[in-house]
């Protein structure tokens, strides 16, 4: 219970920490892309600009509108970042450590997750306005409709490992699995054990910036036709909630994907030779360095995968209605079911 209650505390300080700092690296990364400054007057270059963003925002006023359902427009950002604040307990962090250890944790964390419609239900209908329900309406149904694809990419990985357990996808994936030392690092990586999950793995990226409302597939935040969408309503305190519930989604799929594809919390470096760093990275069982070592490395795969996730927004145009529901449909979905069955095939050959 212990080390559960400090990994919750853990996860909750570095969500607050990362956003903070996710939003700036975004203006940047923006910036870049649109051959841009980005902020550059708050701080050395623009550093404190995304603080002095945040205690503004912390000042508003916090306006229910009159004719709003109070008690759904109120809660509605808490159920959003609770339901995806409680996902963060199926990752594992290091060897040693997990806050739960569910045998069906990967399924679990997805059921979990999926809550987070209705949060985004009760934000469209509460807000009492037009916008924000058709914006909430289109959330749901993107969401829902790309929880397929996304689940099929996972059975695809559950398949491959024979697990449902995240800790032992981790484990399968480090050099503790092997009997020997060599084949460790990257060659062990589930991306380059089963090729096949190659595509595995850029159907789920791709389902997974829709389930995150990311770009190309923001539509329930089109500006140019629903102003915010279900978050129109919103300002201050209640707004920040919901901008924290989309970060932290980003970053928990960006996480799932490291544990699934990229290793986990295992160094990617072979153990070749005089490259002996995989045993102080993936570090010795129940020592400290592992703690240190294996928080770095699935840290620092994540938040390429999230530098990724901002990177895709600033590159490709928005998605039309007909079009996000047909790259589903017509073409991720059957994908997914044709990789379930190659997958099976490999497995039992």
């Amino acid at each position: 219970m212990m080390v559960a209650g400090s990994l919750f505390v853990f996860f909750l300080g570095f969500l607050l920490l990362y956003t903070v700092f996710a939003v700036y690296a975004e203006r940047k990364i923006a910036a870049f892309i649109q051959d841009r400054l980005g902020p550059m007057e708050t701080g050395r270059y623009g550093l404190l600009q995304t603080i002095a963003d945040l205690l503004k925002m912390l000042q508003k006023e916090d306006i229910t509108p009159q004719q709003a359902d109070k008690v759904l427009f109120r809660a509605a950002p808490f159920v959003i970042f609770a339901a995806v604040f409680s996902g963060f307990c199926f990752i594992p962090l290091v060897p040693q450590a997990i806050a739960s250890t569910s045998a069906t944790g990967i399924f679990a964390l997805l059921a979990i997750v999926s809550l987070d419609v209705m949060g985004i239900l009760m934000a469209g209908w509460g807000s009492n306005n037009k916008f924000s329900l058709i914006g909430a309406m289109r959330s749901v149904a993107q969401i829902v409709s790309y929880e397929i694809p996304l689940g099929l990419a996972v059975l695809c990985v559950a398949i491959c490992t024979g697990t449902l357990n995240l800790q032992q996808m981790a484990w399968q994936q480090s050099i503790f699995y092997t009997p020997d030392d060599y084949g460790s690092g990257f060659f062990q990586w589930n991306v380059v054990r089963y090729p096949l999950l190659v595509p595995v793995f850029l159907i789920f990226f791709i389902a997974s910036l829709a389930e995150c409302n990311r770009a190309p597939f923001d539509l329930p935040e089109a500006e140019s036709e629903l102003v915010a969408g279900y978050q129109t309503e919103y300002a201050g305190f209640r707004w920040a909630v919901l901008m924290l519930g989309e970060y932290g989604m980003m970053l928990l799929v960006s996480m799932l994907s490291a544990v699934m594809f990229f290793g986990a919390w295992s160094t990617p470096l072979p153990n070749f030779g005089p490259l002996q760093l995989a045993r102080w990275t993936s570090g010795t069982i129940g020592h400290f360095s592992s703690w240190v070592w294996g928080s770095f490395w699935l840290l620092s795969k994540t938040l390429l995968l999230v530098g990724l996730q901002m990177w895709v927004r600033w590159t490709y145009p928005r998605l039309r209605i007909d079009q996000l529901m047909a790259l589903c449909w017509k073409y991720l979905t059957p994908a997914g079911l044709l990789l379930v069955f190659l997958c099976s095939i490999a497995k039992l050959l």
